[in-house]
């Protein structure tokens, strides 16, 4: 409980925000440029780019106009991408092998982002459902007639899918796949081929949400997954204790850090998991809050800049060290001013 010092009249608190000044003086969270991760979409090909319908404002590219992409970003002072590939269908498996094929598309766009911007973070993705023939993040017995995603036979494919994209340059693996025990099976793999400097971002409270769609839609796995479902590896909308547990697994498994996923509806979540444990905390605002803010502002209901911002600095003040956003290119112009 917080003590007044003084009570009315005494104490007035607007006294504080009456002009700018003092406001910024007093201010307790802010969001700069350092804050912010850009997500991008690749595709195969050259000079190709690709509206995403339920993403305003977002494309799909190919490597060349990545790096263009990946110049303006470094240019605002955003310090990483983080990368998601659009695969040919004609690639995509049962058993999703594209996703260590080390002359694949992320392994090819990661050497050349790291070539001509070494100093750019480069954070990639590693999940299986963007290979796979089903739209899952794991592997399934051809037998199974409920398609569940086996665990441990998914481990050796996240491990190997891993090894490639660190050898190809990657700063940062980031394992979104929620399968129990893979932080620790690549931490091993990553140590055991030298690699220990290759930094693990565990998606380690992600909800099997309703606000991924658009980014579905994105890397073509929504026509792949169908009517099929994600919540017996995704968390539960309803559970906070939960993420808890699955966060203190992965930080004893070897993450260096952590992510919620979704942001906005989950920075309860977010709070808890700094609070708790102090470690590097991120927060993924994802396509679907993307798409409901970029509407409104389209169809004139909000003010975009203001609301992007402010959703923007919920995530700081909620404990978030960094955020993954579409809005990152947009929020650091306006930051720079």
């Amino acid at each position: 409980m917080i003590t007044p010092h003084a009570s009315f009249p005494g104490t007035r608190l607007r006294r504080m925000r009456r002009d700018d000044f003092s406001r910024r003086l007093m201010r307790e969270s802010t969001l700069t440029a350092d804050d912010l991760i850009y997500p991008v979409f690749v595709l195969e090909g050259k000079n190709r780019v690709e509206a995403v319908a339920s993403m305003p404002g977002v494309e799909r590219q190919s490597l060349d106009r990545l790096l263009a992409t990946a110049e303006r970003a470094c240019g605002l002072g955003i310090p990483a991408l983080a990368l998601f590939p659009v695969i040919d269908p004609s690639l995509k498996t049962p058993g999703a092998e594209e996703a260590w094929n080390p002359e694949g598309l992320v392994p090819r766009v990661v050497a050349a982002l790291k070539k001509e911007f070494p100093e750019l973070g480069v954070i990639t993705d590693v999940a299986l459902d963007p290979y796979t023939s089903h739209g899952q993040d794991g592997l399934i017995a051809d037998d199974d007639p409920r398609a569940y995603v086996l665990n441990d036979e998914t481990l050796q494919a996240l491990a190997q899918q891993a090894l490639a994209h660190a050898r190809a340059g990657a700063d940062v693996v980031a394992p979104s796949d929620m399968m129990d025990g893979r932080i620790g099976r690549i931490r091993s793999a990553l140590d055991g081929h030298g690699l220990i400097h290759t930094r693990i971002l565990a998606y380690s409270a992600k909800y099997a949400s309703s606000f991924y769609g658009p980014f579905r839609d994105a890397v073509g796995s929504a026509a792949n997954l169908g009517k099929g479902s994600k919540h017996t590896y995704q968390m539960d909308a309803g559970n906070s204790d939960e993420a808890l547990r699955e966060v203190a697994l992965d930080l004893a498994e070897g993450a260096d850090m952590v992510m919620i996923k979704p942001g906005m509806p989950y920075l309860d979540i977010v709070r808890r998991v700094k609070d708790e444990f102090r470690v590097p905390t991120y927060a993924y605002q994802v396509s679907g809050e993307y798409a409901m803010l970029r509407a409104a502002e389209r169809n004139g209901w909000l003010d975009g800049k203001a609301c992007i911002l402010e959703s923007l600095l919920a995530f700081k003040r909620a404990g978030a060290d960094g955020i993954l956003t579409y809005f990152a290119l947009d929020a650091a112009a306006w930051l720079r001013g």
